[in-house]
């Protein structure tokens, strides 16, 4: 006979996980089904040769205060690591050498990124009509607003480190909906941040630690797997089940019956009366087949980029002295990365000492059959792109590890609305059902974890 749980979370990922984490918080009685044998999804730290290095993100922003609440819940669990200033600073390849990106008034004149009439033009910023197409694409508002310069060596290295996109696909609306709200509300970017920023310091003249926290980047000592670790743990164990495939969910009577088949061969089957998935899109119609087919496929037509990641760790390390966060390459650089992250500038341990930790990021939605490549064409590439960005004269890395991520980023474009409204008539029609993941709300750690807790309150 089938266990009948209350509620169902479908994805050990960090939404998931903080899912569970407040449902446990809450006293609720949940369980969590999860297809692979570990928690965390994508994120997952390894240590290798004197190597520590990320599968996935490398770092989290605190772009809203559930990231700071999550983590007081967790202490004597897993301890934040704050990066060192290197975080703040970044690099953009241009004409094949690394420039400062500007962070200030004087930065931004001298710049050689931008070229003299879009620095000009910028000036009038400030006095440009906000757009009336809502769903205008992230390229056409950059070069209404700020000129071509600034899509190309600004905005495109931006987008690429952030979705592995193309502004010209991106809709800010759903994308960057911080940026997007800034034009409507406050008629400018540069006007409208200094206005906002007034606002806030009239609001909060006394901010409390976690404001302050605000926007801050942070990682966790000894990697984000123990990030994830703390949250299995400050969920119960005993209300997980991992390994589980094929799952499928059905409408029984009043309740879901949840079905795979468990890692040693035998069986699964959980009724809930509730159900939380935070799966993929991608996973979405096999995962509930009961859903109109044309709904679904308006959920199910989400673009991913395709993205290779690459560990890379030298013990001695011979080439260009890093100083920053990393550095973005833009498409017009025709280069086959991405970019190159330095975590063992900002971050401690993650490399033997005079050696030097990178991860490099290929492929993304313009270069998205790079996956494809076996490893040693990618380490061919990957020799070529290095001796020349890094200035290495002999390419003989210490570590050298590949992920592929077929579905690494979803891409938020026009499309998005009408997936939305997808959704919310999925769960309109299904009581009892919540859909969650990153197909919506957001990409980031601090989104997820703001989803995370959300959908936990939402369905108590």
């Amino acid at each position: 006979m089938e266990q009948t749980i209350d509620i169902a979370v479908i994805g050990a990922g960090l939404t998931g996980l903080t899912a569970a984490h407040y449902l446990k918080k809450a006293g609720k009685s949940f369980h969590v089904i999860e297809r692979k044998e570990v928690v965390g999804g994508d994120i997952q730290t390894a240590s290798e040769n004197g190597f520590t290095f990320e599968q996935g993100p490398s770092t989290g922003v605190m772009s809203n205060e559930f990231v700071a609440d999550l983590f007081d819940d967790l202490k004597g669990l897993c301890e934040l690591e704050r990066p060192t200033d290197a975080v703040n600073k970044r690099y953009v390849l241009y004409k094949g050498k690394w420039q400062s990106l500007p962070s200030g008034f004087m930065g931004g004149v001298t710049t050689p990124l931008f070229t003299w009439a879009d620095k000009i033009r910028l000036l009038g910023e400030p006095f440009r009509k906000p757009g009336t197409n809502p769903n205008e694409t992230l390229a056409e508002l950059v070069l209404r607003r700020m000129g071509k310069s600034f899509l190309d060596y600004a905005i495109d290295p931006f987008i690429i480190g952030v979705y592995a996109g193309d502004p010209g696909y991106l809709v800010p609306r759903f994308a960057l909906p911080k940026l997007y709200n800034l034009e409507q509300t406050y008629g400018s970017f540069i006007g409208g941040s200094v206005k906002m920023m007034r606002e806030k310091a009239k609001q909060q003249p006394k901010a409390d630690k976690k404001k302050k926290e605000k926007n801050r980047i942070f990682s966790v000592k000894g990697g984000l797997s123990n990030f994830m670790q703390a949250l299995y743990q400050s969920s119960g164990r005993a209300n997980f089940t991992l390994g589980v495939a094929g799952l499928t969910i059905v409408p029984q009577d009043d309740k879901y019956l949840i079905s795979g088949t468990n890692a040693d061969g035998s069986p699964f089957a959980l009724l809930a009366n509730k159900v939380i998935t935070t799966t993929g899109a991608y996973e979405l119609d096999k995962l509930l087949p009961f859903v109109d087919k044309a709904r679904m496929d308006a959920v199910t037509n989400l673009r991913y980029a395709r993205v290779l990641q690459i560990a890379l760790g030298f013990k001695n390390w011979t080439g260009w002295q890093p100083d920053a966060f990393g550095g973005l390459i833009s498409h017009k650089e025709n280069r086959q990365a991405l970019g190159v992250l330095f975590p063992s500038v900002f971050l401690q341990d993650r490399a033997p000492e005079g050696g030097q930790l990178l991860s490099v990021f290929m492929g993304g939605v313009r270069n998205n059959n790079l996956v494809e490549k076996t490893d040693e064409e990618i380490r061919m590439l990957l020799e070529k792109e290095i001796c020349s960005l890094m200035k290495v004269s002999e390419f003989k890395p210490d570590l050298l590890r590949i992920f592929r991520y077929q579905h690494a980023i979803p891409q938020y474009g026009a499309d998005c609305e009408a997936r939305f409204a997808a959704l919310d008539a999925i769960q309109s029609e299904y009581s009892g059902l919540f859909i969650g993941g990153n197909l919506r709300n957001g990409i980031g750690m601090a989104d997820r974890i703001k989803q995370g807790k959300e959908l936990a309150e939402g369905i108590c």
